[in-house]
């Protein structure tokens, strides 16, 4: 280790020299936290990471608050954090149909996603629609986001259980590739391929990688988002940046998973990632430090504290110390 605090770089042969963290913490991360985090420590936590040098930072979802009341306050988050987005950070937010569009343009929002899911066990659980019926949904509000009045606004495909399904079990490639076949056709300018239970491994990655290019998905509009529930996240990304993938989500310190599967644990630590990629010369333009102080002030917040192995190593908790006894 460096005296900075950083890994020694030792760059690898067949890796991109950059590569956009597209953080999710504050989204993807909060809304399957039991505590409600108040409004205005929400707004600073996305500050706080946009200070780290994040400069992809999805802010919230506007989803209905009956199903996440963890984010029900986006209304009034997103007013507090949208200064961000005119200093060249993009805050990108959810939005499951139609009236979460609505509610998401007229708050100014620039960047917005919508969620499908390549198995019908999972549409169901998490839409209450079959796959087809989800996209159906979903290719009127790409069409408007991308159209008219609100022409130029940027929309990603979220693509859930690519490799496993907790219901049914492995996916077919086939199965995936068609959907995200059907989410690029619609216009989504990105596609965020989800291992939303943590089950893929790297052989895994390639081979869905290598047929999504076969049915002309190219690499440049995809990005990856895996869970670590059997330690694979990293192992997982570095096999998609060896094939050419440069976006990658991630969590600041590890938080959140997904309430509608059960078995899905954390994601993948941002500064796990950034600890990797710094060792592999790697630009990501992030501030460890900062975003390492980011994470022990939120855990404190939360009550709990960080998986992230890196944020413990850093600040020399342990997993069983309270929030409070790591930032002492």
């Amino acid at each position: 280790m460096t005296a900075a605090g950083l890994p020694m770089p030792v760059p690898a042969p067949g890796l991109p020299p950059r590569v956009r963290i597209h953080e999710v913490g504050a989204r993807d991360g909060l809304q399957n936290e039991k505590t409600v985090v108040p409004t205005e420590v929400k707004a600073e936590f996305v500050h706080r990471l946009a200070d780290a040098g994040l400069t992809t930072v999805e802010a919230t979802s506007f989803v209905h608050p009956k199903w996440v009341p963890q984010l029900a306050d986006a209304e009034r988050l997103y007013p507090l954090v949208r200064e961000l987005g005119e200093q060249g950070v993009a805050l990108p937010v959810l939005v499951p149909n139609a009236r979460g569009l609505d509610r998401a343009l007229a708050l100014g929002a620039r960047s917005v996603a919508v969620f499908a899911s390549a198995t019908e066990s999972f549409a169901k659980a998490n839409l209450n629609r079959t796959v087809d019926e989800s996209l159906a949904m979903f290719e009127p509000v790409v069409a408007r986001a991308k159209g008219g009045e609100h022409g130029g606004v940027r929309v990603r495909g979220y693509l859930s259980m690519c490799f496993g399904d907790p219901w049914e079990g492995p996916v077919p490639l086939a199965q995936v590739v068609r959907v995200a076949r059907a989410l690029l056709d619609m216009g989504c300018d990105e596609l965020s391929l989800g291992d939303t239970i943590g089950v893929a491994t790297p052989g895994h990655v390639l081979a869905l990688l290598t047929a999504l290019n076969a049915e002309g998905v190219p690499t440049g509009r995809i990005g990856v988002h895996f869970h670590d529930t059997y330690g694979q996240a990293l192992a997982n990304t570095l096999a998609a940046l060896q094939h050419g993938v440069t976006t990658v989500d991630a969590s600041a310190g590890g938080l959140g998973g997904c309430p509608f599967a059960k078995s899905a644990t954390g994601n993948l630590a941002t500064e796990d990632l950034v600890w990797m990629l710094t060792g592999l010369g790697v630009e990501t333009g992030v501030d460890l430090g900062r975003l390492t102080a980011t994470s022990g002030w939120m855990a404190g917040r939360l009550g709990r504290p960080s998986p992230s192995r890196t944020v413990r190593a850093l600040t020399g908790a342990t997993a069983d110390q309270s929030p409070e006894e790591q930032q002492s």
